[in-house]
């Protein structure tokens, strides 16, 4: 393998397969998600792939299935975008981006910061399931969340516009409305982690995501006097979870990749 220079990056130097694979990426306009399990024990391979950072935060969790679900996550999004580059995981490292809202690099959105290639990451997990999202560019958002049985008419006020309460209250208590719930969550939290503000940006219950309609929906976003638009996809997990991806409704749209677990 011979890396070349990049000229983005100064005195970096990038493995030409990784090169290769941001160039095919930007150019397809193509998103990949990739999804997993998550167990309640840490898994000593997952543990073996983190950084020393890494490794402090998965120590620091007092219940050890929130260890777990933390090391099982961050391992294996190393593990999907080393693939994607063709490098080996230990030389895929994460980091955040400036907040857009801010300028505080503590709390801006995720970013593969080794190598120092242009793509745009997002990781959400939740009871079962962890979540990574990548493209090209600058934004993405993804979420998942465990199918449960909700009273949503005590979190309307919280969550749901107006007509999205509307839609999903008159929908009969059970499954379809749970899903309707769920549906409307989930590509409300992809959308606010793309724009990268979360929800300091623009509260969940002034967000109209559409779901009454099928996916791909195109949401705007607006915080102080801007606009942005997004195009947002819903995703096929299995029975037992909602997910959703959000991308900007600008540039080429390609295909979206659903890696299923390995």
């Amino acid at each position: 393998m011979t890396p070349r220079r990049n000229t983005a990056t100064s005195e970096v130097r990038i493995p030409e397969p990784a090169l290769e694979a941001v160039d095919r990426i930007r150019e397809t306009g193509e998103t990949h998600i990739w999804w997993w399990p998550l167990g309640t024990r840490t898994d000593p391979a997952d543990y073996a792939v983190l950084d020393d950072v890494e490794r402090g935060r998965a120590q620091r969790f007092h219940a050890e299935a929130d260890a777990a679900a933390f090391t099982a996550t961050r391992a294996n999004a190393r593990r999907a975008v080393a693939r994607l580059l063709g490098i080996d995981p230990a030389h895929v490292a994460f980091g955040r981006r400036v907040c857009p809202g801010c300028g505080d690099r503590e709390h801006g959105p995720p970013a593969v910061s080794h190598p120092p290639v242009p793509l745009a990451v997002s990781l959400s997990r939740t009871a079962g399931a962890g979540t990574l999202a990548l493209r090209a560019g600058t934004w993405v958002g993804v979420d998942v969340e465990a199918l449960r049985p909700v009273e949503p008419a005590t979190l309307a006020d919280v969550v749901l516009t107006a007509t999205e309460s509307a839609h999903v209250l008159g929908l009969p208590p059970g499954p379809a409305r749970d899903a309707a719930f769920h549906r409307a969550w989930t590509r409300k939290e992809a959308v606010v982690k793309a724009v990268g503000l979360g929800l300091l940006g623009m509260p969940l219950n002034t967000l109209d995501v559409h779901p009454d309609q099928n996916g791909p929906v195109q949401v705007t976003h607006r915080y102080r006097e801007e606009e942005t638009h997004w195009q947002v996809t819903d995703l096929t997990l299995g029975d037992r979870w909602a997910a959703s991806v959000a991308r900007p409704d600008t540039g080429p749209h390609g295909p979206v990749h659903l890696h299923a677990p390995a």
